[in-house]
């Protein structure tokens, strides 16, 4: 486990400053009906261009609108429970980028936008929720995508006990080199890095980078079985955890029904999942793994108790359609 309790460091003002893309949830109900005659692909995630988001916006009714992304998830984990978090991504001056800053301040995660973008409007999810609780999502990354290595502040950065990055920013050249940077502020600063994987799909695309950044920058590895088996190109998963084990000095591996796997130099700790009547949304599960591990780990618990309160915020997600938790997740703290 971490020597310390990481929040206790001087100058340290967040438990996490994550660094994703910064979107807007769009989430509207609508009918099965309504996915035919848009050709909308039922529960699934599809990338968009800003006129196809636009049409898809104008045709819905009534939307919730909230601040989103995978590590913008993660950071509101972290405040429900009861920790500090900021997040830095990319906006526009637009009115979606207005409602993303300021939803973020209303759930209690400090938002440090970088400078904001001139060509391309603020990111946006649009959910189509159907009765059956299904969400088929159309995804813009406007400007979320053109993170850059100058819109990372050494001072945000340097005020998080851990740094987290969201692999599917990792896409852009400008974006990787943005991700060294701001781990080289922190490893300066004498911070933490982790990195989440984020899709097999993203690792497929990167993988000798990704590799080279775990091995040089980031001190903890979230990830699910077939992430791991991706990155490694190794279908046996221990054999593939043991590689993890030789390039990162924590790692934690989710494995959906089997719970999960926690790791610390020579230790090795199973975490149960956590029992719930039904799975309703598994969006989200993976995003509030990583909030209720980190929450641990920057206060020196032990990788088992971190993994079990990473078990815990994600089984809560996972009952209700939406990736953020309904209840405080300080209520669901297991006792010690």
């Amino acid at each position: 486990m971490p020597p310390i309790d990481l929040t206790a460091q001087d100058g340290v003002r967040y438990d996490v400053m994550a660094i994703g893309n910064a979107l807007v949830d769009v989430i509207a109900a609508v009918d099965d009906e309504f996915l035919i005659r848009e050709s909308v692909v039922k529960a699934s995630m599809t990338l968009v261009d800003a006129q196809r988001s636009q049409h898809l916006y104008s045709r819905i009714t009534n939307p919730t609108q909230t601040s989103g992304g995978s590590a913008a998830n993660t950071a509101y984990g972290i405040a429900s429970l009861g920790g500090r978090a900021g997040f830095i991504g990319k906006i526009a001056a637009d009115d979606l980028g207005n409602i993303f800053a300021a939803d973020m301040k209303q759930v209690g995660v400090e938002f440090h936008p970088g400078a904001h973008s001139t060509t391309e409007p603020t990111g946006r999810c649009v959910i189509a929720v159907t009765p059956d609780g299904q969400r088929s999502m159309s995804t813009f990354l406007g400007a979320s995508s053109l993170l850059e290595p100058s819109d990372i502040s050494r001072d945000a950065v340097t005020a998080g006990a851990v740094l987290f990055l969201e692999g599917y920013l990792f896409d852009r050249d400008a974006a990787k080199e943005a991700f060294r940077t701001a781990s080289k502020y922190a490893h300066a600063a004498g911070r933490k890095v982790s990195l989440t994987l984020s899709d097999s799909f993203c690792v497929d695309r990167h993988r000798d980078d990704f590799l080279k950044l775990i091995k040089d920058d980031v001190d903890v590895l979230f990830c699910n079985e077939t992430e791991l088996q991706s990155l490694y190109q190794i279908e046996d998963f221990d054999t593939a955890l043991s590689r993890l084990r030789e390039d990162c000095e924590f790692g934690a591996i989710t494995r959906e029904k089997k719970g999960s796997v926690v790791i610390s130099g020579d230790e090795l700790v199973h975490i149960s999942a956590e029992p719930v009547d039904h799975v309703v949304d598994a969006t989200g599960a993976g995003d509030l793994y990583a909030a209720g591990f980190l929450y641990g780990f920057t206060r020196g618990e032990s990788i088992e108790y971190c993994g079990r309160v990473g078990s815990i915020a994600a089984s809560e997600v996972i009952t209700h359609v939406g990736p953020r938790p309904l209840v405080s997740l300080t209520s669901l703290l297991p006792i010690r």
